[in-house]
C-alpha cells in the first residue's frame, strides 16, 4: 500500500496549486491529478451534483489504486467530504478556507474571504466562521467569474484585474488585514492581489496545512513511502490540457482523459 499513489482531484486546474505543497513535502510519493475541468466551476452547482461530481472522481482515483485522496476543492470539501468518507474505505484530506488564523491573527478585526458560492452557503464554512470568527468583521466576496477565466487562459488579464479591484474594494475600505483565499484556483492570482492589496494585508491560503495534514494521515496509516526514488506523476483533465501545462510547466506533463 505504501507504494500506491496519493490521489488528488479538483474542479479544474487550481487543485495543482495544492498539489505543489503535497509534492514539496512528500517528494517520494507518487500522485494522480484529476482536473474536472470540463464540470467546472463547482461553485454555482446544487450541493447533488457536487456530491455527485465527487463520487465520479473519487470512484476514478480509487479503481486506479489510491492510497488517499485529497478533495483539493473547497467547493467539494463543503458539500461532499462527509459523504465520501462514510462511503469509502481510504482517507481523505479536504480543503477549508482558512479563517482560524485570520481571525487569531487580525489587528484591525476585519478579515476578508474570497471563496465560491457554494463554499461560502455550505454548513461547514458557517460551522468554521462560527467557531473562530464570530467577534470579527468578516467580508465575504463570492468570486464569481474567476474560476472561468482562469479555466480559460486568463489567469493575469485585464478581465480578471478588473473584476478583483471590484471585489477586493470593499474588503479594503472595512480596513482587513488578512485576506483568506477560499478557491484552490486562487493562489495563483497572489502576485495580482498583492498589486492590487495594500502592503499591510496578509494573504493565506490552505496549501502548505493540506500537505502537512496529508503527510500526518500517511503516518497515521502506516501509508507513508519512505523509499529514496524518483517519483511518478500524472496530471489528467477532461477539457484542454493546455491551462493545465502552463501552470505545470515544461517539467510536467498534462494529459486529456475522459472520465
Amino acid at each position: 500500500m505504501t507504494k500506491q499513489p496519493i490521489g488528488i482531484f479538483d474542479s479544474g486546474v487550481g487543485g495543482t496549486s495544492i498539489w505543489k505543497e503535497i509534492h514539496t513535502l512528500l517528494p517520494n510519493e507518487d500522485t494522480i491529478y484529476l482536473a474536472d475541468s470540463f464540470n467546472a466551476p463547482y461553485g454555482l452547482k446544487s450541493k447533488e451534483t457536487i456530491i455527485n461530481l465527487s463520487i465520479k472522481n473519487t470512484e476514478h482515483l480509487i479503481n486506479k489504486g489510491c492510497k488517499l485522496i485529497v478533495v483539493a476543492c473547497n467547493t467539494a470539501t463543503t458539500n461532499a467530504i462527509d459523504q465520501l468518507r462514510n462511503t469509502y474505505n481510504v482517507p481523505f484530506i479536504g480543503i477549508e478556507p482558512a479563517i482560524k488564523p485570520a481571525a487569531l491573527q487580525t489587528k484591525t478585526n476585519a478579515i476578508g474571504i474570497l471563496a465560491t458560492k457554494g463554499t461560502l452557503s455550505s454548513a461547514l464554512f458557517s460551522k468554521t466562521s462560527g467557531m473562530f470568527a464570530s467577534n470579527v468583521n468578516v467580508i465575504e466576496q463570492v468570486g464569481e467569474g474567476i474560476v472561468e477565466l482562469i479555466e480559460n487562459g486568463k489567469l493575469l488579464s485585464s478581465e480578471m484585474e478588473t473584476l478583483l479591484k471590484a471585489y477586493l474594494k470593499p474588503m479594503i475600505d472595512a480596513n482587513i488585514d488578512y485576506l483568506v483565499l477560499g478557491c484552490t484556483h486562487y493562489p495563483y492570482l497572489i502576485p495580482l492581489l498583492v498589486k492590487l492589496l495594500p502592503d499591510y494585508v496578509k494573504i493565506i491560503d490552505s496549501g502548505e496545512a493540506v500537505a502537512r495534514q496529508t503527510k500526518a494521515i500517511l503516518e497515521q496509516h502506516n501509508l507513508l513511502n519512505i523509499e529514496a526514488k524518483l517519483s511518478k506523476n500524472y496530471f489528467y483533465t477532461n477539457a484542454s490540457p493546455n491551462v493545465m501545462q502552463s501552470l505545470l510547466g515544461s517539467e510536467l506533463v498534462a494529459e486529456y482523459l475522459d472520465f
